[in-house]
């Protein structure tokens, strides 16, 4: 248990007139008195608390009645960036790699220790809420072994939609990667994360044999021909393909679209600009349906 569920505990029986003591403190969360003693001398000089001893009642009290502890919580979102500024520390192998790493230490447990030399220049990171995102995405999938589908967008700022099999996240030459084999190539690739422009997990689980040879759990067969979808969209497309979705053929505006995951596709289609969805029907029918349910769930909120 972090020190600061104690402090705030503390601090409680203080403003209470209670006179808490080491003593107490120890005992009320099974910790030793001499840990008790250290959180209220971080209570004292680190918190800046006006704590007076009275002997006559064996505690303390706030000799400043006006004193507010710091807030101690920490936000959701602020957890995700401070775990992900860990985990590119951890990474982090260049210069003053040590005192960085200690930091990344630090930075994990989430402690209030002291003495860690700050003098040393750190490098700075980028900490977008997209990357942050996929860096949770990702560490979910790797850990849970789900099959990814990703957009990729290259050098050439071609898209390219790929099923992968996350097997690492890693950090070099500052920037983070994802380590995956490729469905497509059947071999281990190197993604940059802040080229995945989208990112779906899929409900499919793979295993990895010692050749990080990928083999699906669920009981998958072979890719079966793609599904067919015809898609107006508002102007011309100046590639072979939509977002990653390979076009097989257009006509003016309308372009015929592959996609082989169809949960994957209509996550697209909720999140992509398009006029209109011609066909198929099914996927018309399901694609209504789940903006019905979507509009329902909405309007129990109102």
């Amino acid at each position: 248990m972090s020190n600061r569920h104690r402090i705030q505990w503390f601090d409680d029986q203080v403003r209470q007139g209670k006179y808490p003591n080491s003593t107490q403190l120890a005992q009320q969360f099974e910790v030793s008195k001499r840990q008790a003693q250290r959180d209220i001398e971080y209570l004292t000089f680190s918190l800046r608390a006006p704590l007076l001893y009275v002997a006559k009642r064996r505690g303390y009290c706030y000799e400043d009645k006006m004193y507010a502890l710091p807030h101690l919580y920490m936000t959701e979102e602020e957890k995700k960036i401070l775990k992900y500024l860990a985990y590119r520390y951890r990474q982090y192998n260049y210069d003053n790699a040590t005192a960085v790493n200690r930091i990344a230490h630090l930075l994990d447990r989430f402690t209030d220790e002291e003495g860690i030399d700050l003098d040393k220049r750190l490098p700075i990171f980028e900490a977008s809420p997209e990357l942050i995102q996929n860096v949770e995405l990702l560490s979910y999938t790797i850990k849970h072994q789900f099959v990814v589908t990703i957009t990729y967008k290259d050098q050439a700022e071609e898209e390219t939609l790929l099923r992968v099999y996350p097997i690492k996240l890693l950090s070099k030459y500052n920037s983070d990667y994802l380590e995956a084999v490729s469905e497509q190539q059947n071999k281990v690739r190197s993604f940059r994360l802040d080229c995945i422009t989208n990112l779906i997990v899929s409900t499919e689980h793979y295993e990895l044999s010692s050749d990080d040879t990928p083999q699906l759990t669920d009981g998958s067969g072979p890719i079966r021909k793609p599904f067919s979808a015809k898609v107006r969209l508002s102007q011309h497309v100046n590639s072979e393909s939509w977002h990653g979705y390979r076009i097989q053929d257009r006509q003016d505006l309308i372009y015929t679209i592959a996609f082989h995951d169809t949960e994957a596709f209509l996550q697209h289609l909720f999140i992509s600009n398009w006029e209109a969805l011609i066909s198929p029907k099914w996927l018309r029918e399901k694609l209504g349906s789940r903006c019905q349910s979507m509009q329902g769930r909405l309007d129990k909120g109102e």
